[in-house]
């Protein structure tokens, strides 16, 4: 092999300058390291130790019954095979700067300490509190812990014998001193003793040297920037040849108990059989501020003032969160969990309405008051109708049927999205339809707008939505209050059967119970007043009025100044028999129709107004007379009786008069009996 050229071994030996000091730093070099500060640093931590970003090495936190560890990551060889006495442990000597901060001046929590371990698994069964994170009940004062330590303690622990609770002490297999002393040191120019407060927030500086041939310890201490005083702090026979019989690992331990505390180490170095290289105190990282800023004059004054103002803005605001938690109570029982996804927040529906404002008024009837919203979260439009509920009666069945009927899903039925409940206040909660009710277009401000193929559009999907209702759907849905205000429209006019306050439903396959006959007058069935039983029957005759309604453009029963009443059925039924039927037709509407369509439409109006149950088609009956599927049955002279007409509404005036005033509605608005027997 040639031999190297002078300039390529320069080059070769500045590349592995690096690798050799890093190598150095990690204590490869016979254990020997140096560092003046711990940013990057190669240390081995756990529990609450940690380094801060500017380089502090930081073994507790602050938090309460924790415990920290720092050690040099790998073991140092403490026994050299080639020495002349094998068996004793190495020379050593290490260097540190620390600060404590209690959180009194003049009471602390534990302090922490310099320790050589022949094993880590001691460390990590080490209890914080009274031990320093150093060992436990068991390891305490047991010759196999193998553990050498410096202690610097703030505490006094009578069942360790300290000697006060500021104290420096060697520590072997045990929180017993070997040997303890005050914090302190001597001045070299007086000789004097000066103490130390370890918790004094204040860095100081650590000697500790341990002489393997003599057998000895030493330690001293002073403020940082002093130079190591001539006279140690304690010089103490000590033999590591026990403790050490082997490789140990090197490092710094501490704990807290019940008081606040944070221990840092700003600096450390170490050697094996030398003196530890000294440490860079420029270099160091700075501490945090010490104590707070003295209060100035201003601050005394000014800081009651603003107490005060505090008291006063937060007696306030909790005024105003009383007041705001009134505003948005709601009433919650036990019973309602299950009913959760279906539950509205008051809140949501308060600010929707904008506090339910006049100008958001869509409506008001004899079943409560109607008002637009918008959701602030989705966005949404709804309706929100809010009914009265002074009694707590049926409200469990009431809200069970709510929240079932919700699950309703037809293009021809408003959607029912939930309710919520306040005391004294139910909220139902609906889609939002923007053209309003069929009842304006048929009877309102804008009376007569709608043409034929309109109406018939609408006419045949209230049709569909009430087969739905009836036969489609898991269960038997009565809406029994089936009429053009309750029919509204969509954006793109479709008819949707809506408001279904007043609905009941039972099983398929089991009969309708007897309630409370609530509803509207001049679209109750008759069979109503005798049996009190809502039917499918029972909405198939609204229907029937509601088919003339939507035709003729006329209330099922109007009532002229002179209190002379005209019943539609009967006012239809005699054109018919005249043979005049479609001069029934609404004037006001566009006169392009079919006269064979507005013919069949009023038949069926007319054949589901029969005052027999039985005679009445069915939802799906009506949907094929409808669709042209079947043909209408012929109309006998004979098969609607007018005297039977008119004798049935003139009973059915009479009886709602003077039998159930608070059942039955006079006018076009549905009114809500009770909540146990019907709504």
């Amino acid at each position: 092999m040639l031999p190297l050229q002078p300039c390529r071994l320069a080059a070769l030996l500045l590349l592995l300058a690096p690798a050799y000091l890093g190598a150095a730093a990690n204590g490869v070099d016979g254990g020997r390291f140096v560092y003046n500060g711990f940013a990057g640093a190669n240390l081995t931590l756990d529990g609450a130790a940690s380094v801060t970003p500017n380089g502090l090495l930081m073994l507790t936190n602050g938090s309460l019954q924790m415990k920290g560890h720092a050690f040099h990551p790998s073991p140092l060889p403490f026994r050299d095979p080639a020495a002349r006495n094998a068996t004793a442990a190495r020379s050593f000597s290490t260097s540190f700067v620390f600060a404590i901060y209690g959180q009194y001046a003049d009471l602390s929590s534990n302090g922490l300490a310099f320790f050589v371990a022949a094993d880590r698994a001691v460390l990590s069964a080490a209890l914080p509190g009274r031990f320093l994170g150093l060992l436990n009940d068991t390891a305490n004062g047991n010759r196999s812990a193998h553990v050498f330590a410096v202690e610097l303690d703030t505490i006094f622990n009578a069942e360790f014998g300290d000697i006060n609770s500021n104290h420096v002490g060697v520590d072997v297999n045990s929180l017993r001193s070997v040997d303890a002393t005050g914090a302190g040191y001597y001045d070299d120019a007086t000789g004097e003793f000066r103490n130390l407060s370890l918790i004094s927030r204040k860095p100081m500086q650590v000697w500790v040297d341990y002489d393997g041939a003599a057998r000895q310890v030493t330690v001293a201490m002073a403020p940082l920037g002093v130079a190591r005083p001539k006279k140690p702090l304690m010089q103490t026979a000590v033999d590591l040849s026990d403790v050490v019989r082997g490789t140990a690992y090197v490092g710094f331990t501490s704990a807290t108990a019940v008081l606040f505390s944070r221990h840092f180490v700003l600096g450390w170095s170490f050697a094996l059989d030398g003196p530890a290289p000294p440490l860079n105190l420029a270099a160091l990282p700075a501490l945090p501020r010490a104590w707070p800023k003295p209060r100035s004059k201003v601050l005394e004054i000014v800081l009651p003032i603003a107490s005060a103002t505090l008291v006063l803005a937060v007696g306030v605001a909790a005024y105003s969160l009383a007041q705001r938690r009134l505003r948005y109570a709601e009433l919650h029982e036990d019973w309602e969990v299950p009913f959760g996804p279906h539950r509205f927040c008051y809140k949501d529906l308060f600010h929707a309405t904008k506090g339910f404002a006049d100008r958001q008024l869509l409506g008001v009837g004899g079943f409560g008051s109607v008002y637009k919203g918008v959701l602030r979260k989705s966005g949404m439009e709804i309706a929100v109708k809010k009914v009265s509920h002074e009694s707590r009666q049926g409200m469990r069945e009431f809200v069970a049927e709510v929240v079932s009927m919700g699950r309703l899903r037809h293009r021809n039925l408003v959607q029912l999205l939930g309710y919520c409940r306040r005391k004294g206040e139910l909220l139902l909660v609906y889609d939002y339809m923007p053209n309003g009710s069929l009842d304006k277009y048929l009877h309102g401000r804008i009376k007569g707008a709608l043409d034929w193929p309109h109406r018939l559009h609408i006419i045949r999907g209230v049709a569909s939505g009430l087969l739905y209702l009836h036969e489609d759907w898991e269960q038997i849905v009565i809406h029994r209050d089936v009429k053009a205000s309750n029919v509204l429209l969509d954006g793109e006019m479709n008819g949707r059967l809506g408001d279904f306050g007043l609905a009941r439903l039972y099983d398929h396959g089991v009969d309708a119970q007897t309630t409370h006959v609530v509803g509207t007058m001049g679209y109750l069935a008759p069979e109503l007043g005798h049996t009190g039983k809502a039917t499918p029957a029972t909405d198939v005759f609204a229907f029937g009025a509601f088919l003339l309604e939507v035709t003729c453009g006329r209330r099922p029963i109007e009532q002229d100044e002179e209190n002379n009443r005209t019943v539609l059925a009967n006012w239809v039924a005699e054109h018919w028999h005249k043979g005049s039927i479609i001069d029934a037709v609404d004037t006001l509407m566009p006169i392009q129709f079919n006269p064979e369509e507005v013919s069949l439409v009023l038949k069926l109006g007319l054949l589901c107004s029969h005052p027999l149950p039985n005679a009445r088609p069915t939802m799906r009956q009506v949907m094929q007379y409808l669709d042209g599927d079947m043909p209408l049955p012929d109309l006998s002279e004979t098969y609607i009786s007018f005297a039977m007409l008119e004798q049935m509404y003139k009973r059915e005036f009479e009886f709602n008069q003077n039998v159930m005033p608070c059942s039955i509605s006079m006018t076009s608005v549905g009114a809500i009996s009770d909540l146990s027997g019907g709504r």
